[in-house]
Formats: structure tokens, sequence, C-alpha cells
């Protein structure tokens, strides 16, 4: 018997990894079967060290600029044998690094992102994967294309600061020092959002408030992408408009589709990519996946959607152990999950569920194979 694991992580209580070093040996003992771990993440926090589970890189610290370009020390992951590298945005260009008074997507850049890809190129990648969550820019990603060579002129030919306030005032790109390399590097990115650049469902209308923007910041700022997607299409040859997804972090995935010529996916369709999920799944018996909380958000692109996609496309059987199931059986079923249960159901209470996971998680492993594998 085949069964891979694939479970995304219990936020606050178990890892990926830990689930499957759980299951695993209950599996091997009670069935003697064969045991495919391949824990996964959709592009959120602790992506990172999945993705290093994979690719057995190393953590590269470099100084960077930060949103508002007071220096930072900034990491990402590089893998020297497959010369991929995975970039987080938010390490250099996140909220999460600024003070509240700070908080202003009118001033900040995605400098030091464009930093640490060009660090990146430098140490030899030839494949990066940027993931653009957690950003506290609206930018369109010019502050990244700076730092690669890119240089935006006003029309009064006088170069501009790479900030959100002055996508209005660009009429000229000059890319004459833009570094060379660039045009031989992979990029994809982890990109879950389809809004589009500019309007009322576009980067600065749904995003840019909690980025710190006043009503008036947001018109002005919606003003400057749709300003700016004039000249980005007519310098690049593409309408960013129609992007799916050119909206997502403050405009950096228009940015990327423009200045990196990057490809934007579904962060969990990288991980499997990474993972090689879709190659170590074929002719498995079953795949038990789960996350902290299956529930309504569970198919926007979380891990276990993308799971439930690999799975029904190779007619394999799933069950999903989570943490809480808020979801009915009947859509638990049409969602193809014919086995589910959770920590929550066996817990007595949340403090309880949170400080002793593996010991539920074990029980509902043996109380599977119980009742579907014996």
């Amino acid at each position: 018997m085949k069964i891979v694991l694939a479970p995304d992580k219990y936020k606050g209580s178990l890892t990926g990894l830990e689930f499957c070093n759980i299951i695993e040996p209950i599996l091997k003992s009670v069935l003697n079967a064969e045991v495919i771990k391949t824990p996964l993440a959709d592009g959120g926090d602790g992506t990172i060290e999945v993705v290093n589970y994979y690719l057995k890189g190393n953590i590269i610290k470099v100084a960077v600029n930060n949103p508002v370009f007071k220096p930072v020390l900034a990491s990402y992951l590089y893998s020297e044998s497959s010369k991929i590298a995975f970039i987080e945005m938010a390490e250099a260009s996140g909220m999460k690094l600024l003070k509240t008074e700070d908080q202003n997507c009118m001033y900040t850049t995605t400098f030091g992102t464009g930093q640490l890809v060009l660090n990146a190129i430098k140490k030899g990648a030839k494949h990066i994967i940027l993931g653009i969550g957690g950003s506290a820019t609206n930018d369109c990603g010019i502050g990244m294309a700076c730092a690669l060579g890119y240089r935006f002129f006003n029309k009064n030919h006088k170069e501009i600061k790479p900030i959100g306030s002055e996508l209005a005032n660009i009429t000229k790109i000059d890319d004459t020092l833009v570094d060379k390399r660039l045009k031989n590097t992979q990029f994809q990115i982890a990109c879950d959002v389809t809004n589009p650049l500019y309007g009322s469902n576009g980067a600065a209308h749904i995003y840019a408030k909690q980025k710190g923007a006043t009503d008036a910041d947001i018109s002005y700022l919606d003003n400057g992408l749709k300003s700016f997607s004039k000249v980005l299409d007519k310098y690049f040859n593409l309408q960013t408009q129609q992007i799916q997804g050119a909206g997502a972090a403050g405009g950096m995935g228009a940015g990327t589709v423009a200045f990196l010529n990057g490809e934007l996916l579904p962060g969990i369709n990288l991980i499997k990519q990474i993972a090689k999920f879709d190659v170590k799944i074929k002719n498995a018996d079953w795949i038990i996946t789960g996350e902290g909380n299956l529930d309504d958000q569970t198919l926007s692109g979380k891990a276990l959607s993308g799971v439930l996609n690999s799975a029904k496309n190779n007619k394999i059987k799933v069950a999903a152990f989570c943490g809480s199931i808020d979801l009915g059986s009947r859509v638990i079923q049409d969602l193809g999950i014919l086995y589910s249960d959770s920590i929550m159901n066996h817990a007595l209470s949340l403090k309880d569920a949170l400080t002793n996971a593996k010991s539920y998680l074990e029980m509902i492993t043996k109380e599977f194979v119980k009742q579907k594998l014996k």
C-alpha cells in the first residue's frame, strides 16, 4: 500500500513536517505501507521552511533597504545545486518591517526586494521564485525595477524616486543600465489574488487602506496606477489591466510581469512543482492531507485545494486530518474527501488541542487505519 502525506501546517501548533513525522511510523508499523512525505504550503507563513525541505538550500542574509529606505537585514533561500532561489517579498518590503507611523504606501518602495533579486542573480540563480504576500507597498514594482537598473523619468526628464506617489508622474522608462543576466533568469511569482491593477477592485482600492493610505491617497494611487499602466503597456507591449493578479501586492503582480517577464501562479501550484508532487503521488492508494482549519476558505488557493485537484486528476482517495472542521459532511464529500476527522472532535478545549496535538493526531490516524485500511 502506498500512502502520501501532504499536509499544510496547523498554525500555532504543528508544522507540515511534524504532521508527517507523527503519522508515518503508525502507517509503517501497522500496515507496512510505503509512506511518502510531501509537506506543502500555500505561499504564506512558513513557506520558506517547506521549500527548503525540497531544495536543501542555504539561507542567504543581505543588507537591503526596507520599505522606507532604511537598512534592514533580509534573507532568502538559495540552492546552489539547482540554481533556484526562493525570495519572500515581505522580508525586504513587508508591513512587518515598519512601525505604525511609517506605514503609508504613498511613500514606500519595493527597492529592497529588487536588491534581493539582484543578489540571487549574482550568486548564480537561474530560476527565482518570488512570493509577493505581506507587502507594505503600492509602487507597481518600480522600486524593485530601480534596484535592477531600470530608471524612471517625469515629463521634465528628471529621474523620480521609486515610491507609489510618483507613479502618476512617470512618462519614460530607461533600461540601458539593467543587469543583462535578468534576461537569462526564469521568474515565477506566487500570487493568489486575481485583482486587476487599477479600478474599484484594483490594488489601491482593495489593499492600500490596510497599508496606511487615506481615502484621498487611495484615489491618487489608483490614478497613478492607471497612468503608469499606459507607460508600461507602450514600453513592454502589454495589456496590464488584463493580467489576472496585476494588482497583487500594490501592483507588484504587473511589475513582475513587465520588469522580470515573470509568470504569475497560485502559491500552492509552485510548491507542488518544487515538491514534484504530481510525480510522487502516482499509483498512491491514499493521500492524507490536513490543515489547521477546514472551512470555506479552503478552496481559495489554500494548500488543501491543490492536493484535492491532484488527487482528483489521479483518482486517488483523500483523507483529511485537521485541527478543526467548519464544513458539513456533505460539503466535505463534495470536495472529494472520503474520510475526515479533526483534533477538536476529541479535545476538551482549544488549549488542550494545541497542547496535545501530537497525541490527538496519533489517535486520529489509528482510528482511520482501523476504519478504512485494515
